[in-house]
Parts: structure tokens; sequence; C-alpha cells
């Protein structure tokens, strides 16, 4: 079965013929307009896009086949999903979240500091939230704390500064 990552949500219906209103979850929302077929969380088969438009900054969906709002309303608030031929190609040193989230952390004397559990976005850089029981720790995703990242070995090596890890 090929694997599928989330790269928006659904968050609502857009007029009365059968458009979707999308919450984009990747940093580039013009990569909706080269899909040409999408999934929806629960549905297995493929599903064409016909159209692709922007209201305020949010993608809007047309999909083959769904003309009416009421034949969409069932989608609203499920996740819009592609398969992995159809990701877009990284450059050195970024990451897809879905392959950050599970990642074991250890610091550079490889003290075991927790797992990465999510991703945050606040602004200039993500901040990686990793636990350990009942802690939690904030790192940055910047190079000054981030030494290495094995996607392949499942762990990522960091330097954390002082009161960073306590």
């Amino acid at each position: 079965m090929t694997k599928h990552i989330q790269v928006g949500k659904i968050i609502n219906t857009h007029g009365i013929k059968g458009d979707v209103k999308i919450m984009p979850l990747t940093e580039d929302k013009n990569r909706f307009k080269k899909l040409e077929y999408i999934y929806i969380e629960g549905i297995e088969e493929k599903m064409f896009i016909e159209k692709v438009w922007f209201k305020k900054n949010f993608p809007i969906l047309k999909l083959k086949g769904y003309n009416n709002i009421n034949d969409v309303l069932k989608f609203k608030e499920k996740y819009l999903l592609i398969d992995e031929t159809q990701k877009v190609e990284l450059s050195e040193d970024e990451y897809f979240i879905y392959d950050m989230i599970g990642l074991e952390v250890y610091d550079n004397e490889k003290n075991k500091i927790g797992v990465i559990k999510d991703v945050l976005k606040p602004g200039a850089n993500d901040v990686y939230v990793v636990k350990n029981g009942n802690k939690e720790y904030l790192i940055p995703a910047a190079k000054e704390f981030i030494k290495k990242v094995d996607i392949e070995a499942g762990k990522m090596i960091i330097q954390p500064i002082e009161g960073m890890i306590e």
C-alpha cells in the first residue's frame, strides 16, 4: 500500500457547486495547482482535480464529478492526502514533518533527551516538541542547536544551550 502524506485539510465548502476550501499543511500553497489527483482521508479512491483557485490565500479545489454542495459536505474536516510519488523535492537540510515525528533526540554526549512528538511553526524557525515521560522540551530548528538529523537511523543529535534541557 502506498504511503499517503497530508498536505491540507478541508475546512469548509465554498459556494454551492461542490468546491472545497483547503487549509494548506504545506509551505508552498501553489503546489495544489500541480496536483492532478488527491485522496481524502477515509476514502481509498483517487479524486481528480478539475480546477484550483485561491481566495484570501486559501486554495479552493473543484473535484471532478462533485458538482453540488451536498456532494462535498461529507468531506468537511477531512485531511487531503497525496501519495509519495507526488511529494516535492526538498533542499539539503530540509525535512518533511512526518519524517521528523518519532525521531529519537540525543545530545552531543549521547544522552537521550526524548522523542519528537510534534513540530510547531510559530515564525522564523520551526520548533520541535520533544517528550520524555512527563517532561517536554522545545528545541528550535536552528543549525546552532541541531547538529545532525539521520532519518534512516531515526535519530537527531542536538547541542543544547544552558537552560534548554532541564
